[in-house]
């Protein structure tokens, strides 16, 4: 799949480049005099896989000394399947198969790729800049500042593209650590301290390291969804649109995660059933959709695939996707058929139905683990557990609500914002919502969100635009 994310580059006077933009063509060349971002995206996923990986061992000598083979041989898949799928994914987005690397394949074997890629970006950063070197591509962008649309340019050098493609790549495997290996392990060492009724600080320690790399993994989903859908825009993500997001999707997911192990702890085996039928659904979902718009596979993929090996790794990423949507919403929606493989349309109808699909199923976890629940929980006020879970998942839908009205980037490009729609389905269902001629709407933000404005750009725009070249945005998240 080809990376989609652009290198968001600063300028040391981005009001004084404004003032001699080319006024015949409307375009403001931005040349490339500041020094290379750190790669903070890149430390961090590898930290987090490093900690995760060795704290999970560490719980495995616990568990083999107590003489627990069950807790140690989940504990060990759920660390070793993510860190398998990670070297395969980094080998696949650098194409190191047909390479002559045989150090790193060999660190690659020993689950030790992060690493060793890690101190390549490293390298990379530290060495640019101590001689000059030319620009390889240009990526063409549209500023949103001050109300104006603004065109802009980067020169992209070979340190810039090099570091954006260990981006784009620790982003991805960033999911799959998330999803694949830290949301199941969380899930898992929750249940087991329930079921012990004890606390190991190493088991404490693992759940809080997996807490992070999945609130990590959620808010990368998130900002990559934002890129995709907006690549045409350079994207600038503020603190308050980092913060709404770390709420609304750490609640989101803690909401969830605890749901599911509640309910794991009074009804065992029925636990197995929910978590197979939420994963086969939104594993086929892309695929039905695929099959029924009769569309062909694309042959992007990778050069040197087969349909079959095309079809592998689609079933690889519809298997991440669904992964993801188990446990949050996944902010974008796939399009297998398409050569980016992400469908670009926003469907609010969707994220409606999931949220309400989510809440009704979390309820309903609830609710039978408040009817068939142990005595363990005779110490534990349930109707307040069952209340706080209900108020947390209802916080995490108003931090979304709070992102989308107030802090989303690009938010002007939208129609309507959630007051306009909540205004509006409070008029509908109270038989108003008519206006007076020449009455202004009652709206108090003119910065919309919940209804997109056509696709198609201005053609004054699409023509200064040209061909894009599309680079890293968000590497400190």
């Amino acid at each position: 799949m080809e990376d989609h994310d652009p290198i968001e580059r600063e300028t040391p006077d981005d009001d004084a480049a404004s003032a001699s933009a080319s006024q015949g063509q409307g375009v403001l060349l931005v040349v490339n005099q500041s020094r290379v971002r750190p790669p903070f995206s890149v430390v961090l996923a590898t930290l987090l896989y490093c900690a995760e990986f060795v704290s999970a061992a560490v719980l495995c000598s616990k568990y083999h000394h107590s003489d627990d083979p069950i807790w140690m041989g989940f504990t060990v898949a759920f660390a070793v399947v993510p860190a398998v799928l990670i070297q395969l994914a980094l080998t696949f987005f650098h194409r190191d198969l047909g390479r002559d690397r045989p150090l790193v394949l060999f660190l690659h074997l020993l689950l030790l790729g992060p690493v060793i890629r890690c101190l390549e970006a490293l390298v990379i950063y530290f060495k640019a800049g101590k001689k000059e070197e030319p620009y390889v591509t240009i990526s063409r962008k549209i500023g949103l500042k001050k109300g104006q649309n603004r065109p802009m340019e980067w020169e992209i050098g070979h340190s810039e593209r090099k570091l954006a493609a260990h981006r784009n790549a620790f982003k991805r495997t960033a999911l799959i650590q998330a999803f694949l290996g830290s949301t199941p392990q969380l899930t898992l060492q929750l249940y087991a301290t329930i079921q012990e009724k004890y606390i190991l600080y190493s088991r404490l320690t693992l759940m809080v390291i997996t807490l992070i790399s999945v609130t990590y993994g959620a808010l990368v989903c998130s900002v990559l969804a934002i890129q995709i859908r907006y690549d045409d825009y350079k994207v600038r993500l503020r603190p308050g649109a980092y913060f709404c997001m770390i709420m609304w999707r750490i609640l989101e997911i803690a909401t969830r995660i605890t749901s599911l192990v509640l309910f794991s702890t009074a009804l065992t085996h029925w636990v197995i059933a929910v978590g197979l039928v939420n994963l086969l659904f939104f594993f086929f979902l892309p695929w039905a959709e695929f099959w029924a718009r009769k569309g062909s596979l694309p042959e992007n993929v990778e050069k040197n695939f087969s349909k079959l090996g095309t079809t592998v790794v689609l079933c690889m990423f519809t298997l991440l996707y669904a992964c993801i949507n188990v446990f949050c919403w996944s902010a974008v929606q796939l399009d297998l058929a398409h050569r980016e493989l992400i469908e670009k349309r926003q469907h609010w109808g969707r994220l409606a139905a999931y949220y309400v699909a989510r809440f009704a199923e979390n309820v309903l976890l609830i609710g039978l683990w408040y009817i068939y629940k142990s005595d363990f929980y005779e110490y534990v006020c349930a109707p307040l557990l069952v209340v706080q879970l209900l108020v947390c998942y209802g916080l995490a839908v108003l931090f979304m609500l709070l992102f989308y009205q107030f802090f989303h980037p690009c938010k002007r490009l939208f129609k309507h914002n959630v007051h306009d729609c909540l205004h509006c389905v409070c008029l509908k269902r109270g038989g108003g919502g008519r206006r007076r001629p020449g009455e202004p709407p009652n709206s108090y933000s003119t910065n919309a969100t919940m209804v997109l404005v056509p696709d198609e750009l201005p053609p004054d725009i699409t023509s200064q635009l040209g061909d894009r070249e599309i680079v890293d945005t968000m590497d400190a998240a």
